[in-house]
């Protein structure tokens, strides 16, 4: 029975992971390539209703983490068994790495002239403004202007991002919250969570958010030519901006919510004098 579970869960996360990273990482190949968006948000939208739509496929299957951060965030939380975890972070990297190369195939032979055209060879340091379709960099390389982002800097952004989306996460799916949105709307408010958040920190680091979506691309282009330039990247840092920044921004929400906000909410609403009560 465990077996048929774990296979569940394995598919889930796959099969949500990649919808979210295709659509995602889909959006920034054309935007680099072909310059088919006029700016971020538009974007950060596409990433948005990737998220949504993966959350919705696969949430019968698996709960939707999709995301390391959140599959961590919801062991600490007590929502799922440590056991799982093994499971749900090799099917959110298989996922993501599946998507990767699937982006790569639709766009091998446009990647190709724009490197051409740019003068770029590919595992060169400079070789980072083709890689960004995949993993991400700090500062963000398409970012226009004077744009100096630290090592510090990178981590915060990452680690505060995930921490306010993960906490969204529970905000929004915790039955503790009697003012959350109704159970089948909730993926439609955490996509948008998504899109919030890649707008505030994406013109800093690309806004990974997610370990699994950063390291199973990043992968994808170190073994299809890009080399150092995707790991560990020409300034490094990859590691604790995009991997271990993410997961304790997770760990963080996870703890704030079950060990400050929920109890409150639960004192909330066995409270006849509610706050929200004249």
């Amino acid at each position: 029975m465990k077996s048929k579970e774990y296979l569940e869960n394995l598919t889930g996360e796959v099969t949500g992971t990649f919808i979210l990273v295709f659509f995602g990482c889909g959006a920034v190949a054309a935007s680099v390539l072909f310059s088919a968006y006029t700016g971020l948000f538009q974007v950060a939208g596409i990433w948005g209703i990737g998220v949504t739509l993966g959350i919705y496929a696969s949430r019968h299957l698996s709960c939707a983490h999709l995301n390391p951060a959140v599959s961590i965030g919801m062991v600490v939380a007590g929502r799922m068994h440590a056991r799982k975890l093994p499971v749900y972070i090799i099917a959110q990297l298989i996922g993501a790495f599946l998507a990767a190369a699937a982006i790569y195939l639709l766009f091998a032979n446009s990647i190709c002239a724009y490197e051409a055209a740019h003068g770029i060879l590919r595992g060169d340091p400079s070789s980072i403004s083709s890689a960004m379709m995949f993993g991400e960099y700090f500062p963000n390389p398409g970012s226009s202007g004077i744009n100096a982002v630290s090592l510090a800097t990178a981590m915060f952004a990452e680690g505060i991002g995930t921490f306010m989306l993960v906490l969204m996460i529970f905000l929004l799916t915790e039955k503790c919250n009697l003012g959350r949105p109704e159970n089948s709307l909730a993926p439609v408010f955490i996509g948008a969570t998504v899109t919030v958040i890649i707008c505030l920190i994406a013109p800093l680091t690309q806004a990974g958010l997610n370990p699994a979506r950063d390291f199973g691309p990043r992968l994808f282009a170190f073994l299809s030519g890009w080399g150092n330039a995707a790991i560990p990247g020409p300034k490094g840092g990859f590691f604790t901006v995009y991997i271990l920044s993410p997961i304790l921004g997770g760990l963080l929400a996870a703890i704030c919510f079950t060990k400050v906000i929920e109890p409150m909410m639960n004192r909330s609403s066995h409270d006849n004098d509610s706050c929200c009560k004249d």
